[in-house]
């Protein structure tokens, strides 16, 4: 008698990991990051803080905050990286040019093939440094501009969106920005982080787990939710206009982006509900923007009326993002750069406690054929 097993489609429901780093706790309606409630980081605490939190599995004191906060800004990307990011088309997808660059940081680092937790947790802070530097860096490059280097003496957030949008920052905008660092910085196991565990189970190094990682990002059905967020918003112009466009697509059964989550299935994303705090105070903040935040109410409305779906955050992080002028085709990458924290502690505790991913299949093909 052939051997039962169960098929979840899409893995869904199935426990693949134990972890201390993450949980999606739905009765609670909590996100817990290492103990912590990350709404409440988000709130109260700098991305860096968090930084420390994932790797250390503490919040840093004021001492190891300095330290990581140092080793990320002075991190350096080697100029062949800038080299080969000039040579590659402008027109080719900023992930596909981010999966390239962090492909090629590998072969600069001399302990890159090791897959030794110690040594990942040493180095992560560097690696997340560089991913941010590459990232501020795509659109500057694609134009035809050289590089811009992080300065020591300005804070990791603020250098970082500095960077990208070329000019100074207030601190409404750096603080916006940072909430969004956080609120994209983990997750428990999205299918980006289980990418990255499934390669870190070969005891592959930790380059070609966040490669891994850049290239599950890049779906739409993942990371690249935000930029149809915007580009949907954009081609609406007018909260009228979104409800036309958002009823015109279900009707052709077209699947609206920035809604709907695996697991938040009959309520909104928490993470949403706070950047949408952050649109509405960056708005007050800049004294624009109010036409946006209306027509984001509006799109909630009728997909929460018409198809019983919540906003994720994409559907705030592309607003926000949106009105600190950061271009769209970055929107991604910064989920990356944000999310490099996360990824860092999930192939660092994969490591630490490895065991090979080799999951089976329900076959469904035909049997007893003979040539």
């Amino acid at each position: 008698m052939a051997e039962e097993r169960s098929y979840s489609p899409g893995l869904e429901g199935v426990i693949a990991a134990e972890t201390r780093i993450s949980f999606l706790d739905t009765e609670q309606e909590e996100i817990v990051v290492r103990g912590y409630n990350l709404l409440e980081l988000i709130r109260r605490v700098q991305y860096v803080d968090v930084v420390g939190l994932l790797l250390d599995e503490r919040l840093p004191d004021a001492g190891r905050r300095e330290e990581l906060e140092q080793e990320m800004v002075n991190a350096q990307v080697p100029e062949i990286v800038y080299e080969i990011l000039w040579r590659l088309p402008a027109q080719m997808h900023a992930m596909d040019r981010l999966r390239t660059a962090v492909s090629t940081l590998a072969g600069f680092d001399p302990e890159a093939n090791s897959a030794d937790p110690d040594s990942e947790r040493r180095r992560a802070p560097r690696i997340i440094g560089q991913i941010a530097q590459i990232v501020a860096n795509l659109h500057r490059i694609a134009q035809g501009d050289r590089p811009q280097h992080f300065e020591s003496n300005r804070g990791f957030a603020e250098n970082f969106l500095r960077t990208i949008v070329a000019r100074e920052v207030t601190p409404a905008e750096i603080r916006a920005f940072e909430q969004s660092l956080i609120a994209y910085s983990e997750h428990e196991l999205p299918n980006s982080t289980f990418a990255a565990r499934v390669v870190a189970s070969t005891l592959s190094d930790a380059y070609g787990a966040l490669t891994a990682a850049v290239a599950s990002l890049k779906g739409p059905l993942h990371g690249g939710a935000n930029e149809a967020v915007i580009y949907l918003l954009l081609e609406a112009r007018t909260a009228d206009g979104l409800e036309a466009l958002i009823r015109q697509k279900l009707a052709r059964k077209e699947r609206i982006m920035g809604f709907g989550h695996r697991v938040y299935m009959r309520r909104m994303d928490p993470r949403a509900q706070l950047l949408k705090e952050t649109l509405h105070e960056l708005i007050a903040a800049k004294g624009t923007g109010s036409e946006l935040a209306a027509m984001c109410q509006r799109g909630e409305d009728v997909m929460r009326t018409e198809k019983g779906l919540y906003p994720n955050l994409d559907y705030y992080a592309a607003p926000v993002y949106y009105l600190l002028g950061i271009p769209i085709e970055l929107y991604t990458p910064i989920f990356f750069a944000a999310r490099s924290a996360g990824l860092l502690a999930h192939i660092i505790e994969q490591h630490r406690e490895n065991r090979l991913y080799r999951p089976r299949v329900l076959y469904t093909g035909p049997r007893g054929l003979h040539v």
